[in-house]
C-alpha cells in the first residue's frame, strides 16, 4: 500500500463533491477516527457511499429523512471486511469533523484526515478493520510528516458532548499495539 497523488493505492476511489481546498495543504497534522453505519447498526450496503455522494434517498429508511440533505464526507472508509473506499484525496479538506477543536485549534477539518470505520460504536469492530486501519495509519505517518501516533484521536474527543464515535467498543490500546 502506498499513497500516490494523495490517493491510497489499495482503496476504491469514489470522489465526493463534499470537500474543498485546505487553507494550507501541507498542514496535515491530525488523524480523526469515526464510525458510521446506515441505517444505524446495519452494515454491508451502499448507503454510506450514497450519503457522501449526496444521493441518499430519504424514503429508503425512516432515519434517512433526518440526514439525506447533509453535506458530509470523510477521506476514507474502512468496511467491516477491511476493504477501503476513499472519497477525498488527503491534500483536500473532507467535511467530517464539523464544529470541533483539538489542542487549542478549532475547525479540525482544516488540518485533519478523517477515517470512518463501518460500525456503530456499540458493536465490536472486526479484526480486518483493525489490521487495515493500522496499515493505513502507518502509510499516512510515513507520507505526512505532521502526523504522529500522538496526534490520533476520536471524533468524540474533538467534538465532546456532540459526538460519541468511534464509541466505547473501539479498542485504542489494540490500535496502538498494532502501530508499535
Amino acid at each position: 500500500m502506498k499513497i500516490d497523488q494523495h490517493w491510497l493505492s489499495d482503496a476504491i476511489r469514489k470522489p465526493t463533491p463534499n470537500c474543498d481546498q485546505r487553507i494550507d495543504p501541507k498542514d496535515i497534522s491530525l488523524l480523526v477516527i469515526h464510525c458510521i453505519s446506515l441505517p444505524p447498526g446495519e452494515f454491508g450496503n451502499d448507503y454510506i457511499d450514497q450519503l457522501f455522494a449526496n444521493q441518499l434517498t430519504r424514503d429508503d429508511h425512516p432515519y434517512f429523512k433526518e440526514i439525506y440533505q447533509l453535506k458530509v464526507s470523510a477521506h476514507l472508509l474502512i468496511k467491516r471486511d477491511g476493504n477501503c473506499v476513499q472519497y477525498v484525496p488527503f491534500d483536500q479538506r473532507a467535511w467530517h469533523a464539523g464544529l470541533s477543536h483539538y489542542q487549542g485549534r478549532e475547525r479540525c477539518n482544516d488540518f485533519s484526515i478523517g477515517i470512518e470505520l463501518e460500525g456503530c460504536g456499540q458493536a465490536a469492530y472486526t479484526d480486518d478493520q483493525y489490521q487495515q486501519l493500522a496499515a493505513v495509519i502507518r502509510v499516512l505517518l510515513a507520507h505526512y510528516p505532521g502526523l504522529s501516533p500522538q496526534r490520533i484521536t476520536g471524533h468524540s474527543d474533538i467534538a465532546p458532548g456532540r459526538k460519541t464515535d468511534p464509541g466505547d467498543t473501539f479498542d485504542w490500546q489494540r490500535l496502538f499495539s498494532l502501530l508499535a
